[in-house]
C-alpha cells in the first residue's frame, strides 16, 4: 500500500504522426509480441496504466517528433504557461487531484531536461511551490542517451539543461537529474554500462525501463504506508547547506546468489556498493558524499542476517549484526565512514511485468539472481532486487563548475534564435552565476580547490 501522496499527471506534446495511444490494445500482451524493441516508440506504446482522462493535458502548439515545430528551447516551455488558456486548465486539473488527496506530501515532478519542456517544468514547479508552500517537491530532470548531435543541438541541449538545473533546484525541495549519458556536457562520453544489463541505449524503451526501476526503489521511503518518514523529511536528510541538487546511483540488479545472506553478499563488495551513476555525474571515486539515502529491495528476511553457529568466529562484522539494518548501516558506515547514511529495507523485489523489457544476462535466473553459469535456455526474468542511492555527493562540485564552464567560454550571443524563444541574456548570465554559487556548496573545502575557483 502507498501513501495517497499524488497522484500522476501528465504534460506531453502531440507524437506529430499517427496516434499510438491505443497501441498496447492492438498488440495484446506485451509478453507474446516480438520484436518489441522495433515496435515500442513513444511512451504510450508501453504504458499498461489507465490514466484518468483528466490526467492528461496536451500541448497542441508543438509535436512531439519531426523536424520542424518542436518544443527544444526552454523559453517556449516558460511561454506555455504565462498562457492563460494554459495556465488555468492545469491549474483546475491541479486542484481537481489536492481534493482528491487524503494526506498530502507534495509533489513528484518528472521532466526533460534538455529541451524545452525544461521551462515547462521551471514554471510548474514554481507554481507548486507557490500554492503549496511546506510541501515537498522532489524534482527529476530527464535525459535520454543521445547520439552525436550537430552544434546548434548540442548547445541547445547545454542551455536547456543548465536553465532547466539552476531554476528547477530552486523552485523544489529536492532536485535530481536522472540519465544513462555518460555526461551532460557539449562532449559525449559512452553510456552508463551495467554488468547485468544488456540494453540498447538508442532505445528510450529500455532506458527509460532501468531509469524507472531505480526511481521506484528510491522513492520507496515516503510511498510505503508503513513508512514514518515524508518526501520532505527525505529532501531534508540531503539539501542542508545549499545544496538541492541530489545525484542517483542504482544496482539493478543488486548482485546475489539465490541462498547467498546479505552479509555474504556485501563482503562480496569491500570497497564500495557495486551500483552505478544514473544522473551523469561520473564515477564517485574518492569524491565525498555527505549524505544519502539507501534503498535495499528483494533480500528475504530469512537471508537479512548470517550469524555463526555457537563456538564459531564470524566471518566479518557484518556477520555479527542482529538486523538486516544493521548489516547494511555498518557496511556504509565501513565504506564511507564520513557519510550521513539513512537506510531501508524492503523484502519484496522490484516485480517486472509485461512489457517490461527482457535484456538481462543470462546469468540471472527467474528472480534475478546470479547463476555460476548461464542457463541453457534463457529465463525470463521476473523480478530483481535493486538497490539505489539518492546522495549529496561532491561530485557535482566538478560537474555543476564543467558545465558553467563550457557554456562561458562561448558566445552564446551567437544563438539569437534561442533567446528570441522568450530567456534574455541577462537572465541567463545570471542563471549561469546561479550555477556556479551552486556548485560551490558540493566544495570539499580544500584550499587548491577553492583557489582554482578563484582563477577559473
Amino acid at each position: 500500500s502507498h501513501k495517497p501522496s499524488n497522484s500522476d499527471f501528465l504534460l506531453r506534446t502531440p507524437p506529430g504522426g499517427k496516434d499510438r495511444t491505443s497501441s498496447l490494445k492492438r498488440h495484446g500482451e506485451a509478453s507474446k509480441e516480438p520484436n518489441m524493441e522495433h515496435t515500442m516508440h513513444v511512451w504510450s506504446d508501453f504504458l499498461r496504466t489507465h490514466l484518468h482522462p483528466r490526467s492528461i493535458l496536451t500541448i497542441q502548439q508543438y509535436d512531439h517528433d519531426g523536424e520542424s515545430n518542436r518544443l527544444e528551447a526552454f523559453g517556449q516551455g516558460e511561454k506555455l504557461l504565462q498562457d492563460a488558456t494554459y495556465l488555468e486548465e492545469l491549474e483546475d486539473r491541479l486542484h481537481f487531484y489536492v481534493e482528491e488527496c487524503d494526506y498530502l506530501q507534495g509533489f513528484q515532478v518528472l521532466c526533460d531536461l534538455h529541451n524545452g519542456f525544461s521551462g515547462v517544468g521551471a514554471k510548474v514547479t514554481e507554481l507548486l511551490r507557490d500554492e503549496y508552500p511546506g510541501k515537498g517537491i522532489l524534482t527529476w530532470g530527464l535525459t535520454p542517451v543521445l547520439s552525436t548531435l550537430n552544434p546548434r543541438l548540442g548547445l541547445y541541449r547545454l542551455m536547456n539543461t543548465v536553465l532547466g538545473l539552476v531554476h528547477l533546484s530552486s523552485h523544489s525541495s529536492l532536485f535530481c537529474p536522472l540519465s544513462l549519458n555518460g555526461s551532460l556536457g557539449l562532449r559525449p562520453e559512452p553510456p552508463i554500462a551495467l554488468p547485468y544489463v544488456q540494453y540498447d541505449a538508442s532505445l528510450d524503451y529500455h532506458t527509460s525501463a532501468i531509469l524507472a526501476t531505480a526511481l521506484d526503489t528510491c522513492t520507496v521511503p515516503y510511498r510505503l504506508q508503513s513508512s514514518t518518514l515524508s518526501m520532505v523529511h527525505l529532501a531534508e536528510a540531503l539539501n542542508f547547506s545549499g545544496r538541492k541538487v541530489a545525484t542517483a546511483v542504482a544496482a539493478v540488479p543488486f548482485p546475489t546468489a539465490p541462498c547467498q545472506s546479505l552479509p555474504d553478499a556485501l563482503c562480496a563488495h569491500q570497497s564500495t556498493m557495486p551500483w552505478r551513476p544514473l544522473s551523469s555525474c561520473g564515477e564517485q571515486g574518492d569524491s565525498r558524499c555527505f549524505a544519502q539515502s539507501v534503498v535495499l529491495r528483494g533480500i528475504a528476511k530469512e537471508r537479512l542476517v548470517s550469524k555463526p553457529p555457537p563456538g564459531c568466529e564470524p566471518k566479518s562484522i557484518l556477520h555479527m549484526c542482529e538486523t538486516g539494518e544493521e548489516v547494511l548501516a555498518r557496511y556504509l558506515y565501513t565504506t564511507c565512514p564520513t557519510t550521513l547514511s539513512t537506510v531501508h529495507l524492503l523484502p519484496g523485489p522490484c516485480q517486472l511485468r509485461p512489457p517490461y523489457p527482457q535484456y538481462f544476462s543470462p546469468l540471472l535466473d527467474k528472480q534475478g539472481f546470479l547463476s555460476d553459469a548461464p542457463t541453457r535456455a534463457a529465463a525470463t526474468v521476473e523480478s530483481v532486487p535493486v538497490a539505489t542511492a539518492l546522495q549529496a555527493s561532491a561530485l557535482l562540485h566538478r560537474t555543476l563548475g564543467t558545465l558553467h564552464k563550457e557554456l562561458r567560454q562561448l558566445d552564446v550571443r551567437r544563438w539569437a534564435s534561442f533567446f528570441s524563444a522568450g530567456v534574455e541574456l541577462e537572465d541567463f548570465q545570471e542563471a549561469l552565476e546561479d550555477l556556479r554559487t551552486l556548485s560551490h556548496c558540493y566544495r570539499e573545502g580544500s584550499t587548491e580547490e577553492e583557489s582554482e575557483d578563484e582563477t577559473d
